[in-house]
């Protein structure tokens, strides 16, 4: 039987029901996150639930609950669901009430949560992926983590029918990031980045990856750079929630590299799963 979290309560699945006009449904009024799950802990929880309070108050929608609290709630519903390996999704909305754009005056968030098992892509870790190029068409707010991921869905879906895993977005020639996931090169011993700012979410992986490289010495260049210094990096790689540090191989059908996981990718993976193992245990 599966269970999920329904404003604050553990409730089977069947019994979570969302109004019609729930502005998240109608409208996608509202933020969310997911969080990776390691032998039945999250990993990097506060870094989420901190960016969920972020992306609340940019768009006006108050949480009504303690960062602490929220965390407690989250970790019950993975020990009740019996999740090893998984994630845990959650969303808050602008709640229900009448059909209209302006926001509405007293509704409560509507919070949802629920489990997911999934085990980490080993395969595409070790072997790497294939990416496409196309132009972003998103809103000017990426940085805020919302429910409105229509241009997200339409980027994917185009990678997904050419046969790849996920579509590198730009805006006018200026790499932004990928569908679902940060993008970063490598250039030289370098990792280039686009800096954290409305152009892109500031993923928590990405937060990790940078943080792993001023710890081990790897030089970072947070800038925009080009589709051109992509098409010319000797590295590629995507970082993710569900995807750790994931290598690019191919892009537009070119070969990245030598067309095998490059050096510094695989120092960050290596030291990806050590930040891992150091909150969640051994893998």
């Amino acid at each position: 039987m599966e269970y999920v979290m329904f404003n604050g309560e553990i409730v089977e699945r069947k019994a979570a029901a969302v109004d019609i006009e729930d502005r998240g449904y109608q409208f996608g009024d509202g933020i969310y996150e997911v969080i990776r799950i390691y032998n039945g802990l999250m990993f990097t929880a506060e870094e989420h639930l901190q960016r969920l309070d972020e992306s609340a108050a940019s768009i006006g929608i108050e949480i009504p609950y303690a960062r602490e609290d929220l965390q407690i709630k989250l970790e019950s519903l993975i020990a009740h669901n019996g999740v090893r390996f998984g994630t845990v999704y959650l969303q808050f909305t602008r709640g229900n009430a009448p059909r209209k754009h302006p926001f509405p005056v007293g509704a409560a968030p509507t919070f949802v949560a629920y489990t997911r098992e999934a085990g980490r892509p080993e395969e595409k870790l070790q072997s790497g992926v294939k990416t496409i190029l196309i132009e972003d068409i998103r809103w000017l707010r990426c940085d805020i983590k919302s429910l409105n991921l229509l241009g997200n869905l339409l980027a994917n879906q185009k990678a997904a029918e050419a046969g790849c895993d996920e579509a590198i977005q730009h805006r006018d020639g200026k790499v932004t990031e990928g569908s679902h996931s940060n993008v970063s090169i490598v250039k030289g011993g370098t990792v280039i980045t686009h800096p954290a700012n409305n152009y892109i979410l500031n993923g928590i992986s990405r937060r990790v990856m940078l943080e792993i490289c001023r710890k081990e010495g790897i030089p970072v260049e947070e800038r925009v750079f080009s589709v051109a210094e992509l098409e010319a990096a000797d590295e590629v790689f995507l970082t993710g929630t569900t995807i750790e540090v994931m290598p690019v191989i191919e892009h537009d059908g070119r070969t990245v590299g030598n067309g095998v996981p490059g050096a510094v990718t695989r120092k960050l993976q290596q030291e990806f799963r050590t930040e891992i193992e150091k909150q969640c245990g051994a893998l």
